[in-house]
């Protein structure tokens, strides 16, 4: 069955059998150091705070990427790869360490979910890893590693027109899609895609046969012929020496193979397809790729599926498909967009995995994966998530409101083990700490204390147009599945194309 996943892919796809997927096309954050709002837009023009994200695309080596880079040689070892690899990756590292630490992190990153795709991948499948030129050497060289240096099929330059950035060198207006696949037996229909023959070349089969098919005709090639390979030959060779001559039929053409560059248009501001996310990618150019690497009933898997481009391409071609993303925003989107036009039905054409029904599915969350539980019970309020695991500063996420013709916040932390009331105490402190923060909230898997509930009483309270609003709230994961949310002056929401809500009360 098709399926939507909301986590980290790196957990969902060690989860997945091996050999499970004909083809992934994967569209990453770029390694641009840029950080986009996607559908967080507000209602009111009030400025957006650069920590309103649905992710990131900036990266720091922390402790974990750290441990991580020197553990991959490790990884690779299991998966049976070459021991050059591993060698090749630890002088990498090595080098990166100390000139270039973000791209590193970016690196590693990238570097141990590619193993995992290789793993699911068949023998006859293939990967379209999208990126920008800022790392796509880096990356082929990891991916000439994982697949093999025989196994690099192409790299594809989508190229698309836009105004002019920059007068300080030539406009950068491609993209790198670099082609793999997992051996030499892999599939590809080159047909399908192929370009149609133009008028001017149609027009050269002037012949015809006792049937009234067009053909041209042509020499053979035969080594020692005196028309060699001549296209549209006089008739007397048919007569004289039809041993050196072929017929070409109109009709037998199935176009041109398409090169490895693509001038594919990008979604403009009035596209009907748009969603108003900066990262979508056109739904021809996925399309083009499930069409040429993929068959019908074929399972295509995006794990960064984001807006859900690559799924509506797959339900449109008549593929299966799997999508994960680590934003319940994107599922949402995903959901209430692309899913909705073909009329399917969760549960019997698709299933959604991942997101907890209950606390108890919360609590299992928690247990396998406490950074996406963290993640989840954020949005699960209508806060906007921090992306970093450590050195946060005590700020798990935010919740943005007006007040005073102002955006304000209320800064959120979550817990789920066990709770004390120092957890409300430093929480209290940062609530002190952050200049923009009127508000906090607390969110437990576990009952909260006595005495956390006097602590975050003892905070006060937030009072805006005559209403009080208690400074420091505490919610449990039990009761956000009864339906309680924070007690605040009115939340900025974000709008879609279509004028319907965002995706904030999950």
């Amino acid at each position: 069955m098709n399926k939507l996943f909301y986590g980290d892919n790196l957990t969902i796809m060690r989860k997945m059998p091996p050999q499970s997927v004909d083809l992934i096309y994967l569209d990453p954050p770029f390694n641009s150091n840029r950080s986009y709002n996607l559908l967080y837009k507000n209602t009111t023009g009030l400025p957006i705070p650069e920590q309103i994200e649905a992710f990131c695309d900036t990266w720091e080596l922390d402790y974990e990427k750290s441990e991580l880079a020197y553990n991959i040689p490790h990884i690779m070892r299991e998966y049976g790869m070459n021991a050059d690899v591993m060698h090749f990756w630890h002088y990498m590292v090595e080098a990166l360490k100390s000139a270039n630490t973000r791209l590193l992190a970016y690196l590693v990153y990238m570097t141990v979910r590619l193993i995992e795709m290789h793993r699911v991948l068949k023998p006859t499948g293939s990967l379209y890893l999208h990126c920008d030129p800022t790392a796509s050497h880096y990356l082929k060289t990891i991916l000439d590693g994982i697949f093999g240096f025989d196994n690099f099929r192409n790299e594809i330059v989508w190229c698309y027109k836009s105004r002019p950035q920059s007068k300080r060198y030539f406009g950068k207006k491609h993209d790198v899609i670099l082609f793999y696949s997992k051996n030499d037996a892999y599939y590809f229909d080159w047909q399908s895609v192929a370009r149609p023959l133009s008028d001017a070349t149609i027009k050269k089969y002037r012949l015809s046969d006792s049937d009234g098919r067009l053909y041209r005709l042509e020499g053979r090639g035969i080594k020692g012929s005196p028309i060699q390979s001549a296209k549209d030959v006089d008739q007397k060779w048919e007569e004289t020496n039809p041993e050196l001559v072929v017929r070409d039929y109109l009709d037998e053409k199935r176009g041109v193979a398409l090169e490895d560059w693509w001038e594919i248009d990008i979604i403009n501001q009035s596209a009907k397809e748009r969603l108003g996310y900066p990262t979508q990618k056109p739904l021809a150019l996925l399309e083009r790729i499930i069409k040429a690497s993929s068959k019908e009933n074929d399972v295509v898997f995006d794990p960064f599926c984001g807006c859900g481009t690559t799924v509506e391409a797959a339900i449109r071609n008549n593929r299966r498909w799997m999508g994960c993303d680590i934003a319940i925003h994107s599922i949402r989107l995903i959901q209430d967009t692309r899913i909705k036009k073909y009329s399917l039905e969760e549960g019997k054409d698709y299933t959604i995995e991942g997101i907890p029904q209950s606390a108890e599915q919360a609590q299992y969350l928690f247990e396998q994966d406490p950074f996406q539980f963290q993640h989840w019970a954020i949005e699960k309020t209508g806060g906007f998530c921090s992306n970093k695991k450590t050195g946060d500063g005590g700020i798990d996420g935010r919740i943005y409101f007006e007040a005073a013709n102002k955006l304000c916040s209320m800064v959120l932390s979550v817990k789920g083990g066990n709770v004390k009331p120092a957890d409300v105490r430093d929480l209290r402190g940062v609530l002190e700490r952050e200049a923009d923060a009127e508000l906090a909230g607390f969110i437990s898997l576990h009952e909260p204390t006595k005495a956390m509930r006097q602590e975050a009483d003892g905070a006060g309270f937030y009072e805006y147009q005559g209403t009080e609003y208690p400074r420091l709230q505490l919610l449990t994961v039990r009761e956000l599945f009864e339906g309680k949310l924070w007690h605040c002056p009115s939340i900025v929401r974000t709008k879609r194309k279509d004028g319907g809500q965002a995706y904030l009360s999950i």
